[in-house]
Formats: C-alpha cells, sequence, structure tokens
C-alpha cells in the first residue's frame, strides 16, 4: 500500500494547489460548471480538490462533504466555508482507504479515479454507485486511452479507462450526459477526458 507522502499525484496535486491558492485561482473547471447543473440534495465531493465545486454547491443551498487527500485544499475549504458560513463538511483522507459510510442524493468523482489501480479505481466506482440514493445522482469523470500527459500520475498506480468503459459501467442507470473531451497539456501532450453524468434508477 502506497503512503501518501510517497505518491507522486498526491505530490503533483498537492504542490499544484499551493500555488493556486498563493495566486487565488478558484476558477471552476468546464466539468466542474457542467456538474453544478445536475446536483441534487445531500453532495458527497471526492476527490474535491481545492473545493470549488463544493463551496458553489454549498451556496446554492446544497449540504456537502467533500473529500481529498491534498492538506492545503482541505485548509481552504475549511476557511472559506467557515468565513461564509457554508454547510460544507470538510475530511482529509487518502480515498483509496476511505468508506463512504452513507447514502447521498449526488456523489461527485471529477478527475480522481485515473488515480488508482484500474482494480482499486472499479472498486470506488462501485461504492459511489452503491451509496447513490435512487433518483440520485452519479457524475464522473476520467482520463482515458489516447491520453499521453502523464505528469500528474504515481506510474505504478493508475489507471486509464476504455473510450467507452465509464458509460458502460453505468448499465441500468438513466445516462444524463456522456462524452469524451481532448484538452492540450504541456509540451505537445493531451488528456482525453470521458465525463458521465447519471441517474440512478427510483
Amino acid at each position: 500500500m502506497h503512503d501518501m507522502a510517497d505518491n507522486n499525484s498526491v505530490i503533483f496535486f498537492e504542490s499544484q494547489f499551493q500555488g493556486q491558492v498563493r495566486n487565488q485561482q478558484y476558477a471552476l473547471n468546464p466539468f466542474e460548471t457542467l456538474a453544478l447543473n445536475y446536483l441534487k440534495g445531500e453532495v458527497l465531493d471526492l476527490g474535491c480538490g481545492l473545493g470549488n465545486l463544493s463551496l458553489e454547491a454549498a451556496k446554492q443551498g446544497h449540504r456537502v462533504v467533500a473529500v481529498d487527500a491534498s492538506p492545503t485544499a482541505v485548509a481552504r475549504i475549511h476557511a472559506d466555508a467557515t468565513r461564509e458560513g457554508l454547510p460544507v463538511q470538510v475530511i482529509q483522507a487518502d480515498i483509496e482507504k476511505w468508506s463512504i459510510d452513507r447514502s447521498y442524493d449526488t456523489i461527485v468523482a471529477i478527475g480522481l479515479l485515473m488515480l488508482f489501480r484500474h482494480e482499486t479505481a472499479i472498486r470506488l466506482l462501485q461504492a459511489i454507485q452503491k451509496h447513490v440514493k435512487p433518483g440520485g445522482c452519479a457524475i464522473v469523470n476520467v482520463l482515458i486511452d489516447g491520453t499521453t500527459y502523464m505528469g500528474m500520475f504515481d506510474l505504478d498506480n493508475y489507471c486509464l479507462f476504455g473510450q467507452n468503459e465509464l458509460e458502460e459501467r453505468f448499465a441500468g442507470w438513466k445516462i444524463l450526459e456522456s462524452h469524451n473531451q481532448t484538452f492540450p497539456a504541456p509540451a505537445a501532450t493531451r488528456k482525453e477526458f470521458s465525463t458521465v453524468i447519471a441517474e440512478k434508477p427510483g
């Protein structure tokens, strides 16, 4: 089992988040902006990063549980939620070892599952699906085959999903959004994303 301090992806994001906090860079990314349109009820934001989505969701009236491994991210979310009186509970945890202990109306995992070995990613996805309440939503975004940017990965602890794998794993759910997108990345590399927003049968 990896120690968090030795995990390249944790180190990568911690450094990135420190820079963003210094520069007050808190804009929602395109996936978070899309997700806002589909949030229902109480929200679990797994791998919440700097909490941009969590805080915005709370401003819109959602109760939010936000979980991330980054001390910098957790400190930022806690400070802003406290200052603004927002209903956000923030938890610092190694998500590979953390268990979802109850059900939520919406569970979000944007840019998270590919940071684990494939079998761990699928186990986490199944836990997400299990803990979405009937009629609730799962909002999941991963990197897929074709991605050539590897800078964020711990190279023996990551996975790229198949082109259509994420949608296929929501068989039986109502697919509200499903699309693949390409974004340029440093050094002439690219990131290929799959995003699925699915409603659990009621």
